[in-house]
């Protein structure tokens, strides 16, 4: 049975990624859901698929939910891009019907704010800054996550469903509908696990809504009309392996963690590059003292940038990180570059908090 669920998965993921070749496939569609989330996976370099067994495993691999140990879990993550012009925001909550499943609950939203509408600056011919208006460009993602730990010791499985809502001002928006597929195993020390974003691709049905004057404007000044489309998020695999080493009595872990992310919506500039899929590799590292207080780094985003002058150099997107763990309290921060892996652009200071609820057994 669990032989016939894994090859099903990987036929959905190859008949749609071949099928979908004769469309138009909107490259790196749906972006701001492979940012990352929480500031311990972001201070690793997010590279977490493997280790990530808390409330923020809803996003990264559901199937590491199972392994929470209490009974409610809530999270929360403010991070600003670009100055702070950019606002990424993460909100979750997991909990455990029994020792055996977990569900949990995701919601993203990334967006700008405050844009300048420009299209009806001009009135008569002369500028009329009173008719500028702002607007905002909003991405959400609504997140079902269920885990269930098999017979199999070790051995766990999920997924997610996914509702994404896209709005761009008055003159666009869009929804759409997706499926995620994880599993994760653990031998001893070692941890590894598989996630298989956007199964059977995710579609999102853009509609646009330009007023008469704004069509008139954009045809004026030569662009073309946008039309109603279908955008298509092809799937993407990302797998894990990491082990957990302790010293001195216990006190001291350190768990590196190893991450490669396929991607088949085209070549990317990325090490290990085809027609059918490019391969990005993510390294982190974690060091904690007492169960009480860690540290982070990690890289990702390896490659090989060509210079005007025709030479090249590499690079990668360094991020470092700590965080405390308290009795029902944990805070991380995180120092990464979420957004570019040239180094051009501000680091981000990414803050998260994790609230952990027992029932009183007394």
């Amino acid at each position: 049975m669990r032989k016939k669920i894994l090859y099903t998965l990987v036929w959905l993921m190859l008949t749609s990624t071949l099928a979908l070749k004769a469309q138009q496939i909107y490259k790196y569609s749906n972006e701001f859901l492979t940012i990352g989330n929480g500031a311990r996976a972001l201070g690793m370099g997010a590279s977490v698929v493997a280790t990530t067994t808390d409330v923020y495993a809803g996003f990264w691999n559901p199937a590491g939910l199972v392994e929470i140990k209490d009974n409610l879990q809530l999270a929360f993550m403010h991070n600003e891009q670009f100055s702070g012009v950019a606002k990424h925001d993460f909100g979750a909550i997991a909990f455990k019907p029994n020792d055996k499943s977990a569900m949990a609950l995701s919601i993203i939203r990334f967006g700008i704010d405050d844009i300048p509408n420009t299209l009806n600056l001009f009135q008569n011919g002369q500028i009329d800054y009173s008719r500028i208006t702002n607007f905002s460009a909003v991405d959400y993602a609504f997140i079902g996550s269920y885990a269930r730990k098999l017979k199999i010791e070790g051995l766990d499985v999920g997924g997610n469903v996914k509702i994404i809502r896209r709005i761009v001002g008055d003159m666009a928006n869009a929804w759409g509908f997706g499926f995620d597929a994880a599993v994760r195993y653990k031998y001893k020390k070692w941890q590894t696990a598989a996630v298989l974003r956007d199964v059977t691709s995710t579609f999102n049905a853009w509609e646009y809504t330009f007023s008469e004057s704004d069509k008139r404007v954009l045809q004026t000044t030569g662009n073309a009309l946008p039309s109603n489309n279908l955008e298509i998020t092809v799937p993407r695999l990302l797998a894990g392996v990491a082990r957990k080493f302790t010293f001195y009595k216990n006190q001291i872990s350190i768990v590196p963690e190893a991450n490669l992310e396929f991607t088949f919506d085209g070549k990317r500039n990325t090490n290990i590059r085809s027609g059918f899929s490019s391969i990005d590799a993510r390294l982190g590292v974690e060091a904690g003292y007492k169960d009480f207080i860690y540290f982070r780094s990690g890289f990702n985003r390896f490659q090989e940038v060509k210079e005007i002058d025709g030479t090249s150099r590499f690079t990668a997107a360094p991020s470092i990180g700590v965080g405390i763990k308290l009795t029902n309290l944990a805070i991380d921060y995180a120092l990464a570059d979420v957004a570019s892996a040239s180094g051009t652009l501000p680091f981000s200071n990414v803050i998260s908090v994790r609230l952990s609820i027992n029932r009183n057994n007394n």
